[in-house]
């Protein structure tokens, strides 16, 4: 089981959150191959769909061997639906895990009683939970909550219920549905949820610096992190936070490690490549026989346009961590790149123009 192959070597579990339209094949293999993430988090995909036979979701679902360990987030409302869908992901990609979506608050999830909604149903949360755990066998069943729905105390209840129906692993974010991502991520709650669980539990919210992993550890007591928005155009956030660490624990130097724009430019071009390649082919799936006529240049344009929400996240002045004269110039013809050429122009000229200011 991935957690106590974890935690049973005395470490904390550091984990990529799942992000809707973010952790996708292509950013999960890079966060993979730089290393330092113990576990990642597949972007959710919806048990209705999986259950309709809807080809691109089950698309979503697909992984190479290198993103292992793997965890697949599923949400869904009807306990027999979502266990059905988590026999088609464990039959089709053979997860290391399975994550239920128990804390998004956004509306067009929780007004169909899914994600944090089910924070206000515990005996249904408890059933999804039991109906799963029937057909998943040893894989380990994980769910995502919140503090509460709009009572930063509702945790308090709903732990124990998770726990009574067999649920294997917790991850708490640090606000009520009601916040949303205002305010500040209570640490200190989490860590009163941490004094009430039984299971492993991870802490989330508001770590968005490698020196804050070891900082919400501390406060929390949990048994790891999820790291989400922090490592969005930071797939380094996890091996930075590892060479942070001081052997006894702690913090050495909150500075941070530079990651040289050379680096940064190059791993780039080889996320972009591969969310080509898995957008490209999301796409076929979809559309099956209707992209019998479209060329592999057209397919591309439409792939890569989704990949410029990577973009604006890598040239965020916090996430490049040198300011560059004249960026802003350069992130506004990278958020309208239309070919992997047209990318590796820019990124070019973006690398000359810096070497000459050096």
């Amino acid at each position: 089981m991935w957690i106590n192959d974890i935690l049973d070597q005395n470490k904390k579990i550091l984990a990529l959150s799942p992000m809707a339209d973010m952790t996708d094949s292509a950013f999960c293999q890079i966060v993979r191959q730089i290393g330092g993430a113990d576990v990642v988090f597949r972007e959710m995909v919806s048990a209705e769909a999986l259950v309709r036979d809807n080809e691109k979701t089950l698309g979503m679902t697909d992984f190479v061997d290198a993103e292992r360990p793997i965890v697949q987030q599923i949400f869904g409302a009807d306990p027999l639906t979502m266990a059905k869908a988590a026999e088609i992901v464990m039959e089709h990609a053979g997860p290391e895990g399975i994550d239920i979506n128990m804390g998004c608050p956004v509306y067009k999830i929780t007004s169909n009683f899914n994600g944090a909604a089910l924070m206000k149903e515990a005996p249904l949360a408890a059933e999804i939970v039991r109906e799963m755990k029937k057909v998943m066998g040893d894989t380990p069943l994980s769910v995502k909550i919140r503090l509460g729905w709009d009572d930063d105390e509702g945790f308090k209840t709903f732990i124990p219920v998770l726990e009574e129906a067999g649920v294997d692993l917790i991850t708490i974010h640090g606000r009520t549905k009601a916040q949303g991502y205002s305010g500040v991520s209570n640490w200190d709650l989490i860590r009163q949820a941490k004094e009430i669980a039984t299971v492993p539990l991870l802490a989330n919210g508001d770590i968005h610096e490698p020196h804050q992993v070891w900082e919400a550890l501390e406060r929390t007591g949990a048994d790891g992190v999820m790291i989400a928005r922090g490592a969005l155009g930071n797939p380094w956030f996890f091996e930075e936070a590892l060479k942070l660490r001081h052997p006894k624990g702690q913090s050495k130097d909150l500075g941070g490690v530079q990651i040289s724009l050379d680096k940064k430019i190059r791993v780039i071009l080889e996320h972009a490549k591969l969310h080509v390649a898995n957008s490209a082919k999301l796409k076929a799936q979809a559309k099956k026989n209707i992209l019998l006529g479209v060329t592999a240049e057209e397919l591309e344009k439409t792939s890569i346009v989704t990949f410029r929400k990577h973009l604006s996240w890598y040239f965020k002045s916090t996430k490049l961590g040198i300011e560059i004269p004249g960026i802003k110039e350069f992130r506004s013809e990278l958020v309208r790149i239309q070919s992997i050429g047209e990318l590796e122009e820019i990124l070019k000229r973006l690398e000359e123009h810096v070497n000459k200011l050096v």
